[in-house]
């Protein structure tokens, strides 16, 4: 199914976010950990990709396996940063032959090598390549509540944003945010703008220590005084601190769906208790 059916009426949907693989060896713990999510019967679930294309093949293989085993429609990344146009082809006609239909096309983070794309140069440009090879493909993209970290104006971001939107985007999904508001005013301005597309709040569980600044630092999120209350608090007893960071979760999304924003996307970072903690947070709103 195209998410963008599932995203068109108004009731609340749930998605989780699970990556692959980076070797071989590990794909099979993995995949168990990916059921286990799917067995959650979210509305659909995310398979990432790495920015340099070094996870395409297990990206693909856990992406139908999720759909065909588990029969959840399954969002398959495309990073364009390091790979050619020849490769993209070659990665949608792969997804396609696998029964997957709905592609998030990102830019991605540039690889440690430092190598580049000749042909891409913005997530926008691979926008409008995916949709001239597979104009049926449902295409998801990447918005920024705070701005990208590397456009100077959130009002330039935007401008860029509609682009994507124009390309062929049928719905966007957030980067991660730990202030509701953050998002409310960047969905009035972007509305303000004429883009009216569903926009998928990014939710990130933060249940360590160390994820707090790695994500903040990959993310640029800002951090509310009340969430660095919570990791001073928990942040030393990993227990706590996991569920001190699935109720903030929680929380946020609660308030979100209670202000009219009825379609989250969940970053469970392959972790089932996680998802599984979401969940049960708010089952009865999704009639579960």
């Amino acid at each position: 199914m195209k998410i963008s059916q599932i995203l068109k009426d108004n009731e609340v949907t749930l998605s989780f976010e699970v990556f692959p693989p980076k070797t071989d060896a590990l794909f099979e713990s993995v995949e168990k950990a990916a059921g286990e999510i799917a067995a959650l019967k979210p509305h659909f679930m995310s398979v990432t990709y790495g920015a340099g294309g070094n996870t395409a093949a297990n990206t693909a293989e856990l992406a139908k396996r999720l759909q065909k085993q588990h029969d959840v429609t399954v969002l398959a990344h495309l990073t364009c940063v390091a790979a050619s146009r020849e490769d993209v082809r070659n990665m949608v006609q792969t997804y396609r032959s696998k029964g997957i239909e709905n592609i998030m096309a990102l830019r991605g983070d540039v690889p440690k090598d430092g190598r580049r794309s000749e042909d891409y140069t913005y997530a926008v440009d691979l926008i409008r390549d995916i949709r001239s090879i597979d104009p049926d493909i449902c295409i998801g993209g990447a918005c920024y509540p705070e701005g990208h970290v590397e456009c100077d104006r959130q009002s330039e971001d935007i401008t860029h944003l509609k682009e994507k939107v124009e390309a062929g985007c049928s719905f966007l999904t957030t980067q991660m945010f730990f202030d509701n508001n953050t998002l409310y005013n960047f969905l009035y301005r972007i509305r303000e703008k004429g883009i009216e597309i569903p926009v998928l709040p990014g939710i990130m569980p933060i249940t360590n220590m160390k994820q707090v600044a790695r994500s903040v630092a990959l993310s640029g999120a800002t951090v509310p005084q009340r969430f660095r209350t919570m990791v001073d608090r928990f942040g030393d007893d990993p227990a706590k601190m996991q569920q001190a960071g699935i109720i903030y979760a929680a929380e946020q999304i609660v308030d979100l769906i209670a202000n009219g924003v009825n379609h989250i996307h969940v970053y469970s970072m392959n972790k089932p208790e996680i998802a599984a903690g979401i969940l049960d947070s708010f089952s009865a709103i999704l009639g579960r």
